[in-house]
């Protein structure tokens, strides 16, 4: 029983040897000088990564008006974009067939662009705001069918806050697909009423009214000029143009008081401020 025992044994172990390759030390070495040039490829590349993408973030920062978090977002970009070509460089030292793993990346990017479509819109759009910088946080804007300051510019989308204190998100596709304005864009603005007087009072009288509120109003910027014209007759009233520069911070307090101070100061002069008689005929039927 034991020669046979050895014989079995001696059997199975001919068997085992007949599917180890003679060369099998030169083999293992081959793969494991392999593997050891794969892991320095990738250590290596993954080093060198870092440091690029750490300069590219010196040299962006320097650049005037760049946006951190466009910073931020192109260091991610090339982060993974180097880092996908060091870990193809590192498979391909191993043998595998790389050409495979881009067919797939492409196929799925393809994928994802497909699925993220109004995303990417909207992504391409915040990055096109980041850099041109058609308005900026604390700006009061009109934008995308918004009107209200500006809280956030994001890279999908930006925040705004209106007036009555709401708070609206806004994608950027659709901000960058419609005109903006910008009211702080500069540092002043003009003001523009117009005034109408009845066609029994004096012009001349008016405009000199008129021309005295403008001047003795602390906020209006009298060395950039005031304009005070007639600019209609209209059916009932001759209007005038009273246009005045102020600063864009003073523009709300500067256009209120002008309108108040000109009706208080009209009333005391005995100038009238007509209004569509067809109003005072539906208020006297009321």
């Amino acid at each position: 029983m034991e020669k046979e025992l050895e014989k079995n044994i001696e059997v199975i172990t001919k068997d085992i040897k007949s599917y180890i390759p003679d060369n099998i030390v030169e083999i293992v070495a081959s793969y494991a000088f392999s593997l050891l040039m794969a892991l320095l490829i990738f250590v290596i590349g993954k080093w060198a990564v870092n440091k690029i993408v750490k300069l590219l973030g010196k040299v962006l920062r320097k650049v005037k008006g760049m946006d951190e978090t466009l910073i931020k977002f192109l260091e991610n970009i090339v982060y993974y974009a180097l880092m996908i070509v060091v870990i193809l460089t590192a498979l391909g030292k191993l043998g595998v067939e790389t050409t495979s793993f881009l067919a797939i990346l492409g196929a799925a990017g393809l994928a994802i662009g497909l699925a993220l479509k109004d995303s990417l819109g909207n992504f391409a759009s915040g990055v096109m705001i980041i850099l041109f910088k058609p308005f900026k946080v604390g700006d009061f804007v009109t934008a995308g069918g918004v009107t209200g300051s500006v809280s956030e510019v994001g890279i999908f989308n930006s925040v705004f806050i209106t007036g009555d204190n709401q708070k609206i998100i806004v994608p950027n596709s659709a901000i960058t697909s419609s005109s903006i304005t910008n009211v702080n864009a500069f540092d002043t603005r003009r003001v523009d009423l117009v005034v109408g007087i009845s066609y029994d009072d004096d012009i001349k009288k008016a405009k000199e009214i008129l021309t005295n509120i403008l001047n003795s109003n602390e906020k209006v910027l009298i060395e950039k000029g005031i304009t005070v014209a007639v600019s209609e007759l209209a059916d009932s009233s001759v209007n005038f143009v009273v246009r005045a520069w102020v600063n864009t911070s003073d523009y709300w307090d500067v256009k209120f008081g002008l309108t108040e101070s000109i009706k208080t100061t009209f009333d005391k002069e005995g100038i009238t401020i007509p209004y569509p008689q067809q109003d005072v005929y539906h208020h006297n039927k009321d």
